[in-house]
């Protein structure tokens, strides 16, 4: 792993004591607890009101993944202090988190800036000489489209900057939560959810919970519309759920910060059979994970949002699981079959028996542990591969393939 220089931590101000912890917006307040974020407490009223549990649950950003993957690699088991044995380079910069500093607005040379210099110092490093930086990799907690803006004539700013267009990030192996299926040039890993257990114990007991709730909404979505109508799919099904109060629950996030709720959102996603994924900004949401951890059957719309061409390395068999066409532990409906009302998305999900739902739901259940990240702070009590260590697994595979002379791009 290597040391940075402080100017290239973007942490240096969060100390004890800092005037920034005062800031509940500030990024020193989200980042506390190794990147987990302030703790949930359980919300007021009776035990079995309460869907979020005392313990192993945070009020966890969705850019924190940086910082809590650099927080696991100091306890990683394979770390070592002399670089000739090193089979892989880890590289603590934090990109996402440089990037939050600008708006789409800012000057796009302004934007670019920083992690430009980063790559200069890192490329000039001796480690990297030896194979011009393919033995090294990062993880940068954005969508891949935010680190390649391309300016154009008609867009001369554009938002994000243009960090994975540069020579260096084309050899590193970079991580982001969100990759271009079509055209890869990083690698994806799921979202942090809220629930970052820190004992085997934990995991079983949440299980048990999401398999036992009283799922009473066919249809659960949490979200809002677009102006303009610019996410005309969303509008549907947003229409559909109002229309339909007895079979949709719905959380609204035009209104105050109800989808920033820990307990509002799981509270409605273990409370349904299905959970709506249309794209918002881009293919992949932090929901779409979430619904995983609460046993909610994912529908997805699109090919970029499904777990079997987004997170290969995390989905269970890396082939969608379908079983008689239909898919093991999601559902798939076409978005321009839905928009141009071929099919209604109410008949579709009401065919699923509740053998085949209880089914699917099994499934996803199965899948918990390899879509959230262990509590960095402390040493895990159980045997139990989390997103961290089975991305680590694959970084080391594809990096001593490297090392062996093999030309490798993002097909495997």
């Amino acid at each position: 792993m290597l040391d940075l220089p402080s100017q290239f931590n973007l942490l240096r101000d969060c100390v004890d004591g800092s005037p920034a912890f005062e800031d509940e917006t500030s990024a020193c307040v989200f980042m506390s607890n190794a990147g987990l974020g302030p703790v949930l407490a359980p919300a007021a009223g009776n035990d079995s009101d309460r869907v979020i549990p005392d313990n192993g649950w945070f009020n966890t950003d969705h850019h924190a993944l940086e910082v809590i993957f650099h927080h696991r690699m100091r306890r990683y088991e394979c770390l070592t202090d002399d670089p000739a044995a090193a089979t892989a380079v880890y590289v603590p910069y934090y990109a996402g988190l440089e990037l939050n500093h600008y708006s789409c607005d800012t000057n796009a040379s302004v934007r670019d800036a920083p992690s430009a210099e980063f790559l200069r110092w890192l490329s000039s490093r001796p480690r990297w000489a030896a194979l011009g930086g393919r033995d090294h990799f990062m993880l940068a907690s954005k969508t891949t489209w935010m680190f390649r803006r391309v300016p154009s004539n008609d867009n001369p700013k554009g938002c994000g900057n243009g960090f994975l267009e540069r020579a260096e990030c084309l050899n590193m192996t970079v991580l982001t939560i969100e990759s271009n299926i079509w055209n890869r040039r990083d690698m994806a890993v799921p979202y942090p959810t809220y629930f970052h257990p820190s004992t085997a114990t934990e995991v079983a007991a949440w299980q048990a919970r999401a398999r036992g709730t009283r799922r009473q909404w066919l249809i659960a979505f949490a979200g809002a519309r677009r102006p303009n109508g610019t996410l005309v799919l969303r509008d549907r099904l947003i229409d559909k759920c109002v229309s339909s109060p007895s079979r949709c629950g719905m959380l609204d996030c035009c209104h105050g910060h109800a989808c920033r709720s820990a307990e509002k959102l799981m509270s409605l996603f273990a409370s349904s059979r299905f959970c709506l994924q249309p794209r918002g900004d881009s293919f992949m949401r932090r929901s779409s994970i979430d619904a995983v951890v609460a046993g909610c059957i994912p529908v997805f719309f699109h090919e970029g949002s499904t777990f079997e061409k987004q997170y290969r390395w995390h989905e269970p068999d890396n082939n969608g699981g379908d079983v008689d066409g239909r898919r093991r532990y999601s559902v798939f409906i076409d978005a321009d079959d839905l928009v141009g009302g071929k099919v209604d998305i109410e008949e579709v999900l009401s065919r699923y028996s509740d053998e085949e739902v209880a089914a699917m739901r099994e499934e996803l259940i199965k899948m918990i542990p390899r879509f959230v990240y262990k509590d960095p702070r402390v040493r895990f009590d159980g045997d139990m591969k989390d997103g961290f260590d089975i991305a680590m697994d694959e970084v080391m595979a594809r990096t001593r393939r490297i090392r062996n002379g093999e030309d490798l791009g993002w097909d495997v």
